[in-house]
């Protein structure tokens, strides 16, 4: 799979000039845990997280505290005074199995997809994979099969069961290899078997 399969191709986006309580509201209506922030031309200037915007915002609970004479401090207003510049991306073209290594191996939940221009043209989320990979055995059985048929292969007999392909039937070493890269292009197929 390649992430142009999987990615959000409209996400949600904010400029630097957005105010934090406005950022915060897309977050909660969209259900989502990160922001691409945009300049006018859509090239990524930065991503700002749940995490960013909630930091300087929450204050312990006056009424568990003596309260103190300390100044107020002005808390960030606009989302450029909190977002991360240093954005982890991706392209359209990369092998998701990548994109899962950098959303794993790292604390970004979220990849925003570049163009050669960077350029937002879609975002992954941890949320996209687990989507994909949560389909269920059915629908990729039927999917195989549609692919098989298409390609000539009438006699075989596929099986899935969690996510693992069992395809018995292709005649002879080019039908298996064939079997195998369809089945293995199917969205949510974890596995695959060719007898």
């Amino acid at each position: 799979m390649i992430v142009r399969e999987l990615m959000t191709t409209d996400p949600v986006t904010v400029r630097t000039t957005t105010r934090v309580k406005t950022a915060l509201g897309l977050l909660d209506e969209h259900n989502i845990t990160t922001l691409p922030v945009v300049n006018a031309d859509g090239r990524l200037c930065g991503v700002v997280s749940e995490a960013d915007l909630i930091r300087e915002y929450i204050d312990r609970d006056p009424r568990a505290m003596i309260p103190t004479t300390e100044p107020v401090v002005d808390r960030p207003r606009y989302v450029g005074d909190v977002m991360s510049t240093h954005a982890v991306t991706v392209h359209e073209e990369t092998d998701v199995a990548v994109a899962v290594e950098l959303a794993t191996s790292t604390s970004v939940k979220t990849l925003p997809v570049v163009d050669s221009h960077d350029r937002l043209v879609g975002i992954l989320s941890r949320r996209d994979v687990v989507h994909v990979l949560a389909r269920s055995d059915d629908l990729l059985e039927q999917e195989i099969d549609a692919l098989l048929l298409s390609a000539g292969m009438r006699d075989c007999l596929v099986e899935v069961q969690d996510g693992v392909a069992e395809i018995n039937g292709p005649a002879d070493r080019h039908e298996q290899i064939l079997a195998t890269v369809l089945a293995r292009a199917v969205p949510g197929v974890v596995e695959v078997h060719v007898a």
